[in-house]
């Protein structure tokens, strides 16, 4: 907490083609936690000072767009502000009569985007194929496994409470799911969860669990690497089993995935889940913490696992419709 401060300003102006959007909830996502380190990688890094930035869904209060009305309800990236200003060409449009506001920072968002891709995309899931989740009943792994259970596969998911594989198993489908924190040995957890082998494993965790599984790996095994949330706070490199000699007698692929490759098929993916979203076909679940002073804490919540599904902050709360 010590690394945040609140400041207060003044409302922000809207220059042509641009809103200003009253925020009611923003996303807090552990992507957000590379940003924080002065390294290269695929996103540039924050400096110190900078206003946090991330997804935000709320209603445009000023419009210099001919695209968009005062009152519209749009998401897109924002800053965590109870008011904020967003490229008009850059947000999308928000149907609550599809779901409520706090699921187009999840399911119907980048979370559910990544998943689609990730999984339909890099996994390449076939009927009959056993996928393996890790972080699965967060915001990507939720929306993973019941993908994964519409195209017929036996999905196993690692959780870390009992409280989350129940929901996993009892709410969202899935043919199986593992208490990380309740079980010493990963890989005989898994031979009982997954007696065939892993098919498609998607990876949002890495650490111990990742190298369970690439012990389990089939014939052909895709792999998806999403995220490695066990290892964003390390102070070093972490050192551990060598992985790939283990993926030569067994042909495996593994792919890293960054969502934003498919930004020129968003369009398909967000037309697909909303259909599932309404249907009932896919549930989701959000954690809602109140009050943007508390944004900070949300996020490092992430790192404990104490939300399950999509992790939101509410600014300014829900809006009547």
């Amino acid at each position: 907490m010590d690394s945040f401060e609140l400041r207060e300003g003044e409302v922000p102006e809207p220059r042509s083609g641009e809103l200003l959007v009253r925020v009611h909830y923003l996303s807090v996502d552990p992507y957000m936690r590379g940003r924080m380190r002065d390294t290269e990688s695929y996103a540039e890094p924050w400096n110190i000072g900078d206003p946090m930035e991330g997804a935000v869904v709320g209603e445009v209060t000023e419009s210099n767009s001919n695209a968009y009305d005062e009152g519209d309800l749009v998401t897109g990236m924002g800053t965590w502000a109870d008011y904020s200003v967003l490229d008009a060409d850059s947000v999308t449009p928000v149907d609550p009569s599809v779901a409520d506001l706090p699921a187009y920072l999840g399911v119907l968002g980048m979370p559910g985007r990544t998943a689609y891709f990730g999984l339909l995309e890099v996994g390449e899931p076939k009927p009959g194929d056993t996928v393996v989740v890790s972080g699965a009943a967060g915001a990507v792994g939720s929306v993973v496994g019941q993908i994964a259970n519409l195209n017929g596969c036996h999905t196993v998911g690692f959780a870390g409470s009992d409280e989350k594989v129940e929901w996993l198993t009892e709410d969202l489908g899935f043919d199986a799911a593992i208490n990380y924190k309740a079980v010493d040995d990963y890989g005989a957890a898994l031979d009982e969860a997954a007696p065939q082998g892993v098919d498609v494993y998607f990876d949002n965790v890495g650490g111990p669990i990742t190298d369970a599984v690439f012990t389990k790996l089939n014939l052909d095994a895709r792999v998806a690497v999403c995220g490695q949330i066990a290892h964003y706070n390390d102070e070093g490199v972490p050192t551990g089993p060598r992985k790939l000699p283990q993926l030569i007698p067994v042909r495996a692929k593994v792919q890293g995935l960054l969502v934003h490759d498919y930004i020129s098929r968003f369009e398909t993916a967000d037309e697909q889940l909303g259909k599932w979203v309404a249907s009932g076909e896919i549930k989701h679940r959000e954690s809602v913490v109140e009050g943007l002073e508390n944004a900070p804490n949300a996020f490092l919540g992430l790192f404990s696992g104490e939300n399950i599904g999509k992790q939101v902050v509410a600014v300014s709360g829900p809006v009547d419709r």
